[in-house]
């Protein structure tokens, strides 16, 4: 299982930016250094072990890139179209044949191996074919529509790096190569569960005073499109003693233990208690909105995060907190969220020295330009701002009021659970 040391979240003084709690998390969490070997067609979103070096160029050999006819560029046609007998043919998958004869042309398709000695390709479209000739007309440069060996990719270059998560096409030049299996990183594994005697889980009774528990859900979802394994352990009572005994029970069996809820200070939250009973717990407060209550502790050297209880604020720090500790226990490389500019089509003020994200939908002006306008409610428990827009305005720790016709930062939903 991974490992945490007990100091390695020790903060103490004003509340953390966004950008140092994740630096923090890349610097110190240690990756599982565990490999599994996975065949093609299992390798897609999983984390590349060791960097891949081309075992053969790509193309692996100089071939035509239409279908026409090949001819060798000494034999070029200078100021007016000439004749060329046709002496030939290779399809594509058949040998190159024998090498050209001068001033001659070999009828070629598009993929199939140059003649020795040509190295230009008329298309077809461009010729016309007299009497068993094809007429050539003038102005061809050297080369044209020709694919040499390598061009892609050269014999031993480092295409695909380790720490990669493995895109469709990064899969297509693996099976480019002839590899048939590929070395990745295991899977983490997190166990996911709520607490709040408020909640039951979808398809229980529920009493009046109840809700159905539905953050549980959303960081599952999260957590599997990052590709991890993840075990439901349901929703646990607002009680410390069977709260502690439960997460020391389940701890040396997983990566990363992540609750939402019950990680304020109020007098019936209880995680922070019960993790401190179990293992150690320093209490985090990131400088952002929604999600200020974030918890981060070490139970038997398994990382442990607590998230806020309203949905939005679970998202949001799902995405700043919980998505980077899952690329650095898994091996993967982090990448900085990059927003999109847009232009703000509404007003909003914000503190300085905080970053805040604003649930948005994106519209195009009547000048063609994308904007943002702002869900029009605020509070982060209202579901409906995730699933009725498009994604979310970030609005940088300097900022401390936006009006319409300034550009913003934008974050898709896509960029933010992919």
């Amino acid at each position: 299982m991974a490992q945490l040391s007990d100091d390695c979240f020790a903060f103490g003084g004003p509340m953390m930016s966004v950008d140092e709690a994740v630096g923090l998390i890349a610097a110190r969490v240690n990756k599982v250094e565990e490999i599994e070997t996975v065949g093609l067609a299992d390798a897609d979103g999983r984390i590349l072990a060791h960097d891949i070096a081309a075992p053969l160029p790509l193309p692996p050999f100089t071939n035509s890139a239409v279908d026409g006819y090949a001819v060798a560029s000494r034999d070029l046609p200078k100021g007016e179209a000439e004749a060329f007998p046709v002496t030939g043919r290779v399809q594509a998958g058949a040998s190159a044949g024998d090498a050209i004869t001068a001033r001659h042309a070999v009828r070629i398709f598009t993929g199939a191996p140059m003649p020795a000695g040509a190295d230009t390709v008329f298309m077809q479209e461009d010729v016309t074919v007299e009497a068993g000739k094809v007429v050539l007309p003038a102005g061809l440069k050297p080369g044209a529509n020709v694919r040499p060996a390598g061009e892609d990719i050269p014999l031993g270059f480092a295409a695909l790096k380790a720490g990669q998560r493995l895109r469709p096409q990064d899969v297509a030049l693996v099976a480019a190569f002839g590899l048939t299996h590929i070395q990745v990183c295991r899977r983490i594994r997190v166990a996911v569960f709520s607490t709040g005697n408020e909640l039951v889980s979808p398809g229980e009774a529920r009493a009046a005073p109840q809700l159905f528990d539905s953050n549980r859900f959303m960081l599952m979802a999260m957590l599997r499109r990052l590709g991890c394994e993840v075990s439901d352990l349901g929703i646990f009572a607002d009680e410390k003693i069977s709260l502690a005994t439960a997460l020391k029970r389940v701890a040396g069996q997983h990566d990363l233990l992540l609750t939402t809820g019950g990680v304020s200070t109020g007098e019936e939250d209880h995680v922070k208690a019960a993790v401190e009973s179990a293992g150690s717990l320093v209490l985090w407060r990131m400088a952002i909105k929604p999600g200020r209550p974030v918890a981060m502790g070490i139970i038997g050297g398994t990382p442990f995060i607590g998230l806020p209880g309203n949905p939005v604020a679970s998202f949001v720090t799902f995405v700043h907190v919980v998505r980077p500790t899952i690329l650095a226990l898994s091996g993967a490389r982090q990448e900085k969220l990059m927003p999109m500019p847009v232009r703000a089509a509404f007003s909003y003020r914000k503190k300085i020295s905080r970053r805040e994200y604003v649930r948005v939908s994106l519209r195009r002006g009547a000048d063609g330009v994308l904007e943002a306008t702002k869900f029009p409610r605020e509070g982060a428990g209202l579901l409906s701002s995730l699933a009725d827009t498009d994604g979310l305005a970030e609005l940088g720790e300097d900022v401390t009021q936006v009006s319409p016709g300034e550009t913003i930062g934008f974050l898709s939903w896509a960029s933010l659970i992919n």
